[in-house]
Order: structure tokens, then C-alpha cells, then sequence
């Protein structure tokens, strides 16, 4: 009485493989709760000797470091290291990278300027000039560290004024120390761009 007839078909159940992603979805299938678990599994895959712990150590040591050196070169903060997450330190990277800076170098110009007062050293007034140029470079980077710092604190507070800015100052030095070429994370500003 209440029993279908054999003519009739039962829907057939779609197929993992036959799943389309519906509009507005996050464009893939959930997986199944099988597919889940192995994923889980392989992720929880526990070394059998010592040996084995220390290479799976090491490879995971290997991917994080790719990883932060990809970041260095892009700029990603997620995989950035800890001194130089965050937007307050980006912006004080990109303030540092937009300007020119007399501490950039200073470090070339006083090797060349050592060299020579070593190798003119026979020359009377060599060695007072050496001096003299030492003594003004060194006021140079002393004013450029307080402009630097001064503008930074400035351009920080007018930009983010409920962030904390401990060690700005020293960390926007620290990378103007560094030539613009070698420093990390890379530049993202072209000089002279507007902030």
C-alpha cells in the first residue's frame, strides 16, 4: 500500500567529483569528513626515531626561513620577524626609504677618507684635514638622527596617534645606517614618493 513501485528510480547521490561550487561560496567543495581526517593525519605524522624528528625539525625550520625571506623581499608582514611587523613599522620603513639620508653614507666616505689620510700621511696637512672631515661628517649624522627621529615622532603621531612607537626612532636609524640596496625588508617607495 505505501511501497514504491519498481519503476521508479531513487536519485542517485551527486559524486564528490560532480560538486560545482554555488555563487557566493568560498569556490571550492567542503570536504568530507574521510578527506578531513587524512589531512589531519598527515599534518600529525609523528617521527619513529630521532633521526627522523631532527630532519623533520630542520624542514620545518628550512620552510619558515623561505618563508621569511620571501617576506623580506615582499614585504608580507605575516611572516615578517617580530622587530619588523606591524603598519607603524612599515611606515617608518617607507619614511626612511622615501628621503635621502647623510647616515646611508657616511660609512663609504669615511673608509675612503681613513684610506687616504693612511696613504697621505707624509702630506703636513693631510691628517688635520682627515680630522676635520671626520669631525663634520659626524655633525652631519647627528643633525640628519635628529631630523630623522624629530619627523618620524611627527609623521607618526599625525598618521597613527593610538599606536605605540617605543624604539621607533632607533629602529628608522638602524635601517638608515644601512645602504639602500642591501637593507630588509626591501624598499617598497621609490625616493622622493609621496607618503
Amino acid at each position: 500500500m505505501f511501497r514504491r513501485a519498481k519503476s521508479e528510480t531513487a536519485p542517485q547521490p551527486a559524486s564528490s567529483t560532480d560538486r560545482t561550487p554555488k555563487e557566493g561560496g568560498k569556490g571550492r567543495p567542503t570536504p568530507t569528513r574521510k578527506e578531513a581526517e587524512a589531512a589531519r593525519k598527515t599534518g600529525l605524522k609523528k617521527p619513529k626515531n630521532r633521526r627522523e624528528a631532527t630532519a623533520m625539525r630542520r624542514e620545518k625550520q628550512r620552510a619558515e626561513r623561505i618563508k621569511v625571506q620571501e617576506a623580506m623581499k615582499t614585504g608580507d608582514d605575516r611572516y615578517l620577524p617580530v622587530a619588523d611587523k606591524g603598519k607603524v613599522r612599515r611606515f617608518a620603513r617607507d619614511y626612511v626609504d622615501v628621503r635621502w639620508s647623510v647616515m646611508e653614507y657616511a660609512l663609504p666616505v669615511l673608509l675612503v677618507f681613513s684610506f687616504a689620510g693612511i696613504l697621505l700621511s707624509g702630506i703636513t696637512w693631510v691628517p688635520g684635514a682627515v680630522n676635520m672631515v671626520f669631525l663634520a661628517i659626524i655633525l652631519a649624522i647627528g643633525l640628519d638622527w635628529f631630523l630623522l627621529t624629530r619627523g618620524l615622532r611627527k609623521a607618526v603621531a599625525a598618521r597613527f596617534p593610538d599606536e605605540p612607537t617605543k624604539g621607533l626612532g632607533f629602529y628608522a636609524v638602524r635601517r638608515t645606517m644601512q645602504m639602500r640596496r642591501w637593507r630588509l625588508p626591501k624598499p617598497m617607495v621609490q625616493r622622493g614618493a609621496k607618503l
